[in-house]
């Protein structure tokens, strides 16, 4: 009996050993299906290794649809495949990439579709360069790319802001040090806060929002955006791509103070302006109002001193002017025009009130004139003959009326009495001449028992000729109709002897 084995012919047994039954045999050679193997191998791997940590490059970094990286990590003598889920990726602080060395902890295990075995990494941190750090470089050389930190982008801040907005925590001091700067350079000036969290989980995202509101605020010509020193965790959200985005995007121009001077964040790059710390930040804001104020107080002293050069100027060309020997008697002539010009004032100032007095005079002869000829008053008298006039053509027309109606009485008398006259007349005439078409009325020759015959064509039957043996014919009485078969035809006893 042959037994065939899945891997092959059994190992000779050794000199001297007796042949083991073939049952036996049969026991001791379990196969295994190929999920059964891949699992055996998954729980020896899974349960042998555990967590490890595992130094490599990475290479053929992909980032699926789903949210997962898909990469390779390897050195110069192997490699291995491995995965980052989506619930883990989102806590790195840097963007995973090709050519990067990482050290990555997490578990090895087994694809079994492909029966491969792979790391499944829960954590990677850079080589010699921490997270953060790479992750700023790299969302630095990203926004730099798209022309975010360009000098020809950034905007100058306005001269005169109507309302500053601050973007920072309510319980900061960086809040209360630009309030203190700006109360004292610029004491009624307008402030629109807008309170966001600056460090810890969700800090970028109130960062964001409170830029947002404060764009919807109108009139808001310049924002704040920043906070106090601290560690490089504690100013971690202005290193984060949604809030230098949304600086970027600001329709107002931006001042990014964000810690202390030696401190440097995404959002200085991306920020309009600089400043070193908040309370620079308000001074900032408020230089150009200093500049425009030096420079108006500047004009104004140069054009004071200008008015007064010429003030000096034209009164020496005037000293110069009285000075002339042929104007030296100047003055005498002039006291001279001037007492002229007051006589003839006089003289026109009297001439002016004798005109006005005649006018007046005739005005006041006008308007006595005007008064006997005033409308009014002769309207008021046509009036009242006009009234007087109605009330005579009233008491007329009433007077003519009674005298109408009695007219109209007597003769409506006469013509009731014509028209019974004429009523009982044609009366007598319509009977007489009912009286002479009775007797040709075809209905009253039908009551004295005779009768008319129609055939089926509606015509009268005068003849029996015209009509034939079992025709339909109607025949009309007095009183209702027959429906008859014709049976036979006879002729007249006058016909029969003409015949």
């Amino acid at each position: 009996m042959t037994t065939h084995l899945p891997f092959g012919d059994p190992p000779a047994p050794r000199p001297g050993t007796p042949r083991a039954p073939a049952a036996r045999a049969r026991q001791r050679r379990r196969a295994y299906t190929v999920s059964e193997l891949t699992a055996t191998i998954r729980l020896r791997i899974e349960s042998a290794l555990g967590e490890v940590w595992v130094e490599g490059e990475l290479s053929n970094c992909r980032r699926w649809k789903t949210g997962h990286l898909y990469f390779t990590l390897k050195d110069d003598g192997a490699q291995v495949r491995g995965v980052m889920f989506r619930s883990a990726l989102r806590y790195l602080r840097f963007e995973p990439e090709d050519g990067l060395q990482v050290i990555a902890r997490g578990r090895v295990g087994v694809y079994p579709p492909k029966g491969e075995y792979q790391l499944v990494a829960e954590h990677l941190e850079p080589r010699g360069t921490g997270a953060r750090q790479l992750a700023f470089e790299q969302l630095r050389r990203k926004l730099a790319d798209e022309g975010l930190f360009d000098a020809s982008r950034k905007r100058r801040l306005p001269a005169l802001p109507r309302r500053i907005g601050i973007v920072t925590s309510l319980d900061g001091a960086a809040l209360r040090d630009i309030v203190k700067v700006l109360g004292r350079r610029h004491p009624n000036a307008h402030l629109v806060i807008s309170p966001a969290r600056v460090q810890g989980e969700g800090a970028a995202r109130s960062i964001v929002a409170a830029l947002r509101r404060l764009e919807r605020v109108e009139r808001v010509d310049v924002a704040i955006v920043g906070r106090g020193g601290g560690s490089t965790e504690d100013l971690w959200a202005f290193n984060e791509e949604p809030v230098a985005r949304a600086v970027a995007a600001s329709r107002v121009p931006v001042i990014s103070a964000v810690g202390h001077e030696t401190d440097s964040t995404i959002a200085d790059f991306v920020a309009d302006v600089r400043a070193p710390t908040p309370s620079a930040a308000a001074e900032i804001v408020l230089a150009h109002k200093d500049e425009m104020t030096a420079r108006i107080d500047r004009a104004t002293a140069r054009l004071a001193a200008r008015v007064r050069r010429d003030v000096e100027r034209r009164r020496a060309a005037l000293h110069a002017v009285e000075n002339r020997p042929g104007l030296a008697a100047w003055p005498a002539r002039l006291a001279m025009r001037g007492r002229h010009a007051d006589e003839m004032t006089h003289r026109l100032l009297d001439g002016m009130r004798a005109d006005l007095a005649g006018r007046t005079r005739l005005s006041e002869a006008l308007r006595l004139r005007l008064d006997a000829l005033d409308v009014g008053r002769r309207m008021a008298r046509i009036g009242t003959r006009v009234a007087m006039a109605r009330a005579r053509l009233g008491r007329a027309r009433r007077a003519r009326r009674a005298r109408g109606l009695a007219r109209l009485g007597s003769a409506t008398e006469n013509a009731a009495r014509a028209a019974a006259a004429r009523n009982a007349a044609g009366r007598r005439r319509l009977e007489t001449t009912a009286a002479r078409l009775e007797p040709l009325n075809p209905l009253g020759v039908l009551a004295r028992g005779y009768a008319v015959c129609w055939n089926a064509a509606g015509t009268a039957v005068r003849r029996a000729d015209e009509v034939a043996v079992g025709d339909d014919v109607r025949v009309t009485l007095h009183d209702g109709a027959l429906r008859c078969e014709v049976k036979a035809r006879e002729r007249r006893a006058s016909e029969e002897r003409d015949r």
